[in-house]
């Protein structure tokens, strides 16, 4: 067992379960602490897609309640039909787009500058979007039409590029449809849990050829517990943060964060991967 792979997946584990969920996207945390790490392969890209399993696994403890109404209402629940229906309608445009366009993204924007820059970008999308007046409409993730689900569902698309985040995507995109605040975030919880799901396991089965059941079960293992216990911690934080708080703290440090990226890279600092 290699106590130090082990390290690094407890690492990575942490990052993915604190950042999965918050608008400061995930995937940019893990290219960036991969590359700090050394742990940036072919097999590093699958464990980071893969652990993220364990934070899903957290927002269906959190949320367990709901889910298991939702799934024991299926066959005569309209409402819970409803909400089933709206989670496939907006999976559709990030699972249609990532299929054609998946390939060629990772190529060219899954480093660490693209992300950096994604990072700026995406904060001043945010800030924009906070200093906008909110008018509620819908209060309640039960309240959604399809067409909001689509809508939400087009706005999650924009995280295939790395950095965007995946949540302040949908998050954001709510708020501007006319959510509230909490049910833009929670209906973000609820459609991440199909979301990826689907996509690890994509991704696992694509790439199987990568994995060494001997070698790969520990480090996966760590990852997924410590991206569990994590995710729980944040998302407890954020539904209390959202309560009282908008998300212009999220953008400055994005802001912050892409700029010591870009500034560590421009001055030798760091030698992140730029090729």
């Amino acid at each position: 067992m290699d106590i130090e792979i082990l390290i690094k997946s407890l690492i990575l584990g942490v990052v993915e379960g604190l950042t999965e969920f918050l608008p400061i996207s995930s995937t940019g945390h893990l290219i960036l602490a991969g590359d700090l790490l050394d742990f940036n392969d072919e097999k590093a890209k699958l464990f980071s897609i893969v652990i993220q399993v364990g934070a899903i696994l957290a927002i269906c403890w959190e949320y367990r309640a709901k889910i298991v109404s939702v799934l024991s209402g299926l066959t005569s629940d309209r409402q819970a039909q409803k909400f089933v229906l709206n989670l496939a309608i907006a999976f559709i445009p990030l699972a249609s787009l990532g299929l054609l366009f998946g390939k060629h993204i990772k190529a060219l924007l899954f480093k660490p500058i693209p992300v950096a820059l994604a990072f700026i970008v995406g904060a001043f999308v945010i800030i924009w979007a906070e200093k906008r007046e909110h008018k509620i409409r819908v209060h309640s993730v039960d309240d959604l039409s399809m067409l909001d689900a689509f809508k939400l569902g087009i706005a999650q698309a924009f995280a295939l590029i790395p950095g965007t985040s995946r949540s302040g995507s949908t998050i954001i995109g709510g708020l501007l449809f006319g959510l509230s605040r909490k049910a833009a975030t929670e209906f973000s919880f609820f459609l991440a849990i199909p979301t990826l799901i689907i996509a690890s396991l994509y991704d696992l089965y694509k790439h199987r050829d990568l994995l060494h059941v001997e070698s790969d079960v520990a480090s996966f293992a760590v990852g997924l517990i410590a991206a569990f216990i994590s995710a729980l911690f944040a998302v407890k934080g954020l539904l209390r943060y959202i309560s009282h708080h908008d998300f212009i703290p999220f953008a400055w440090y994005r802001i912050a964060f892409g700029l010591i990226v870009i500034g560590t890279a421009y001055s030798g600092m760091v030698q992140w991967t730029v090729d």
